[in-house]
């Protein structure tokens, strides 16, 4: 009792004023803390002339100065160990040189060229076959395995001749019968057996399979697979080409010294120059013209070696070579890959590229001539079928050729295109390629040439959807918008397949929606509801429905405009599947939150969002992953928080009862509710200024009911207290007294039920951190809160008492004693004649009780009570294994004596003494922290009143840990 009857006495209106910073008034001028320093060093002429080019070129005009990095000297460790395990850093230089040499020449077209990658997985979904394929595979023997290096050369030139005459003589084994993902991986295995070939030096071998590979595509049998074949295939010959670069390239390495990375022909030694011509010469010996181009074509970059020129002669050489390609579609991908290899290795030499195409071009009638109709009769193939395979092939072509080309010569070859019957695929394959602005101001031309079309062929309305591509990119002329659209939806309305229909819809709806008003948005939107809903064909077509949900909300993100889009929400309706539902919802209210600056009221916008929100509500079930729980209930909070009735306050609550009853599954949208509704009774208080009328009491109190029913049901048992704290604290503000009280009753009643693990993001933690940090606050509370007239002194902080008492600690826990020490603090500031803090319009019991005597004796019994615990406790911890927790923990009670007691009593003197000794006395002590609290006991000893502070360090020894 001792402790509190000489609780220190505090003017904490003084004691702020000393512990307050001295202010000084500073100009600042440009200056901001939180901006980078920066500094500027000048160098005069003379100075960069002499100076090292690296030390001037890093510090020329002004750097940041990080301060982390100049306490590192430079030497980050996160940098050292990237270093270290990075493959190319700690390769040998020949390696590096390679691989820098390689970025560089992959990057001699700029970023905005779409490389061959980006199209390859697209040709290998969309280009599939159900039939069964063949494939001839080579069958390596002991012949074709690395000589030894005893034999003559002769021997192994001789050897080497025969193997090759062995494959064309047909060492190899047909395999049949296979499905397209049996080819695939048959494919992918000849691949890896290319690699592991050239790795054990077997260099025949390694030719023979890339020579196989090629000749597979002269086999048209399964056509509509070809295209993907070609990407297989390719892939190989890519693979190829590179081994045989790298592996010239590492014969002109000279005392570990590579090639620069524009060398000459002059600067390749004579060995990697005979090398090189062995390779082309082998490939020039391959009887059949397919693999023979096919193969050459994938060394061209090999030409560096040997000439100047060698590229530049060999492009036109190569495009003379697919005129002897019979098969208009083997030859036209002949012509996709060469142009491939050319942009890889010269894009300069567009002439090639160009002589390429319009050797296409005097070809191009043969797609329609005898041999490909009767090809196609065998297969079942329909015209408007085959004509897409060409696809991937001239748009590739076109690709290479209008990048940076300018518009004379993409005029010249629209121009040739018109001349051409038919030439539907040519056109589609233009707009596909050529820039989006070339095609977009000449809108009007483009679509006379599709009228022109004939339908047969290649179908219109495929045409149109690569035109509306372009038109998405670009804008046309601002006269012709509302023709070109008219002209587009002529043909697009009139579709009767369902999924041709949607594939061109959902394309020019983007047009509509940045050109045009809602309006004409509205009317697409009704004719696309009007195709889709026969037969349910929406179902089938989800995807391209969602794509223009999208467009829409992007170009229309005034939700007051977007809801009066009459057919917006009937569209909505067409998604029947739950899954795709909810994410067009999830959607659309990303699309809210992102855009919508202002609070709404707008009933319009409320009611279908609500509507929305329901939609994505109802979609929880028991499989529902936490992660898809948390994310769809942040949207609907950010909906929430978006709504505001202004001063119409009831209305407000209104929304939250509504909402907290169509919200009922998702607890973080309940607890968004309860501090949104407390938000509101404290936004009452500020507009009455703290007076409230008897409205705006019973208003305050209907909030605060509303919080008291809707915790309950929440599951997290921390959420809960604190919610019941929170709302307590916001019933105090608003003089609501029993309400306070019952919610801080209900919060005291629940700590019982405080399990020992918690699970903390998707792991079980101990709770007994988590319990401290809510008791600390709830006893900052419960120093304002007055007592009830019809309960006992102090009812509150008495059933808190007994509930920890009563509660199971961890065995290993001193938490229960580090509660009761804050305990102590509370009871000492329950002393003070004037409370630290007050809540504007409550009395607190300072007021209350006035200092009166039976009052503090409470207190003291109280404080009685919890120093005897704590010291019961410390006793309990002198076994051996536990003693650095005593000395912990008895320092930590000291410090509590040290702020809160008055230590001029002798007694409470001695105890302060005693807990020093006691947490020194095994050697635990935390030596740094008594040192400085010894010092700050002597600096306070200087102060007025202080002085028994100087007796008292005189009496606290410091011990060596030794």
């Amino acid at each position: 009792s001792y402790f509190l009857r000489h609780a220190r006495s505090r003017n904490y209106v003084s004691e702020s004023e000393v512990c307050k910073l001295e202010s000084i008034l500073l100009d600042f001028g440009d200056y901001h803390p939180l901006k980078p320093i920066t500094v500027t060093e000048s160098k005069t002429k003379k100075m960069t002339r002499k100076g090292s080019t690296s030390s001037t070129s890093s510090s020329s005009s002004s750097s940041v100065m990080d301060p982390l990095s100049s306490v590192l000297d430079g030497t980050d460790p996160l940098s050292l160990f990237a270093a270290a395990a990075d493959p190319v850093t700690s390769a040998p230089p020949t390696d590096g040189a390679r691989r820098k040499r390689d970025k560089d020449e992959s990057s001699a077209v700029g970023s905005d060229f779409e490389p061959w990658s980006s199209k390859r997985g697209e040709i290998l979904a969309r280009y599939t076959t159900t039939e069964k394929l063949s494939i001839n595979l080579y069958m390596g023997s002991e012949k074709g395995k690395a000589t030894t290096t005893g034999s003559a050369v002769s021997e192994k030139v001789r050897t080497r001749l025969e193997e090759l005459d062995d494959l064309e003589e047909g060492s190899q084994k047909e395999l049949l019968n296979l499905t397209q993902q049996d080819y695939m991986n048959r494919i992918e295995e000849l691949n890896q057996s290319l690699k592991d070939a050239w790795s054990s030096d077997q260099k025949v071998k390694a030719l023979k399979i890339v020579i196989q590979c090629s000749k597979l595509l002269s086999d048209t049998t399964v056509i509509q697979f070809y295209p993907s074949k070609f990407v297989l295939i390719t892939d190989i010959l890519d693979t190829f080409g590179k081994l045989v670069y790298e592996r010239i390239l590492s014969m002109c390495v000279d005392n570990r010294v590579s090639l620069p990375d524009n060398f000459s022909p002059e600067s390749v030694n004579d060995t990697a120059k005979e090398t090189c011509l062995n390779w082309f010469f082998k490939i020039a010996s391959i009887r059949e013209l397919i693999p023979r181009f096919y193969v050459e074509a994938a060394i061209l970059k090999c030409n560096k070696f040997l000439s100047k020129t060698g590229i530049s002669e060999c492009l036109p050489r190569l495009t003379s070579m697919i005129r002897g390609i019979g098969d208009p579609l083997v030859a036209v991908y002949a012509r996709a890959y060469l142009c491939r290899v050319g942009m890889e290795v010269a894009p300069q030499l567009k002439e090639s590229l160009n002589k390429n195409f319009f050797d296409f071009l005097l070809t191009f009638k043969q797609i329609h001539g005898d041999t490909v109709q009767n090809q196609l009769v065998v297969q079942c193939v329909e015209i408007p079928l085959y004509l897409t395979l060409y696809s991937p092939a001239i748009d590739w072509i076109l690709q290479c050729i209008a990048y940076h080309a300018p518009d004379v010569l993409l005029t010249e070859m629209m121009d040739r295109c018109k001349k051409l019957g038919n030439n539907a695929l040519l056109l589609n394959s233009v707009m596909s390629a050529f820039r989006a602005e070339f095609i977009a101001a000449r809108s009007m031309d483009f679509i006379g040439m599709i009228k022109e079309c004939d339908e047969s062929g290649f179908p219109k309305h495929l045409l149109f959807r690569s035109l509306g591509l372009n038109l998405a990119l670009a804008d046309p002329p601002e006269n012709d918008r509302l023709q070109i659209l008219n002209e587009a939806w002529k043909v697009i309305t009139k579709l009767k397949n369902p999924q041709d229909y949607i594939n061109c819809a959902e394309v020019w709806v983007e047009y509509t929606c940045r050109h045009f008003t809602k309006r004409e948005v509205n009317t697409v939107l009704a004719d696309v509801i009007k195709h889709m809903t026969p037969d349910r064909a929406f179902e089938d077509a989800y995807p391209q429905l969602q794509s223009i949900i999208q467009k829409v909300i992007t170009y229309i993100y005034d939700f007051a405009l977007l809801f009066s889009v009459e057919k917006f929400l009937p569209f909505l309706d067409m998604f029947q599947k739950e899954s795709v539902r909810v994410e067009v919802c999830k959607c659309i209210m990303e699309s809210f939150i992102k855009h919508q600056q202002e609070s709404t009221k707008d009933p319009v916008i409320l009611n279908a969002l609500l509507h929305i929100c329901k939609t994505m509500h109802d979609s929880v079930n028991a499989l529902t992953l936490e992660d898809e729980k948390r994310m769809l209930a942040a949207l609907i909070n950010g909906f929430i928080k978006m709504v505001s009735f202004g001063r119409d306050f009831e209305q407000q609550l209104s929304f939250y009862v509504e909402a907290r009853s169509m919200f009922c599954n998702l607890e973080p949208v309940l607890v968004q509710l309860i501090h949104s509704v407390n938000q509101l009774a404290m936004e009452t208080r500020r507009v009455m200024k703290g007076n409230h009328s008897r409205k705006t009491a019973a208003f305050v109190r209907a909030c605060v009911a509303f919080c008291f029913i809707t915790i309950p049901s929440l599951s997290s048992i921390f959420t809960r207290l604190n919610l019941y704290l929170h709302s307590g604290q916001v019933a105090l503000a608003n003089q609501c007294l029993s309400q306070a009280d019952a919610f801080f009753k209900a919060a005291v009643s629940l700590v019982p039920e405080v399990p020992r693990m918690i699970s903390v993001d998707g792991k079980m933690r101990p709770s007994d951190a988590f319990l401290l940090e809510f008791l600390c606050n709830f006893f900052s509370t419960l120093l304002v809160v007055p007592d009830h007239p019809e309960q006992g002194v102090l009812f509150l902080v008495r059933g808190l008492l007994n509930v920890i008492q009563d509660y199971t600690w961890e065995d290993n826990s001193d938490d229960k004693v580090r509660i009761y020490t804050n305990v102590l603090h509370l009871l000492s500031a329950m002393t003070q004649e004037a409370f630290i803090y007050h809540i504007d319009k409550v009395d607190s019991n300072d007021t209350l009780y006035g200092g009166d005597s039976k009052f503090l004796a409470e207190i003291n019994k109280l404080s009685e009570t919890v120093v005897s615990q704590i010291l019961d406790h410390l006793k309990t911890l002198g076994k051996e294994e536990t003693l650095k927790r005593q000395s912990q923990l008895a320092l930590y009670f000291f410090n509590t004596i040290l702020a809160h007691g008055d230590l001029r009593n002798n007694r409470l003197n001695q105890l302060s003494v005693n807990l020093w000794n006691l947490a020194q006395k095994h050697g635990f002590a935390d030596t740094k922290t008594m040192v400085k609290t010894l010092e700050y006991i002597k600096r306070r000893s200087k102060q007025p009143e202080m002085g028994h502070f100087t007796e008292l360090a005189l009496r606290l020894p410091l011990q060596s840990r030794t």
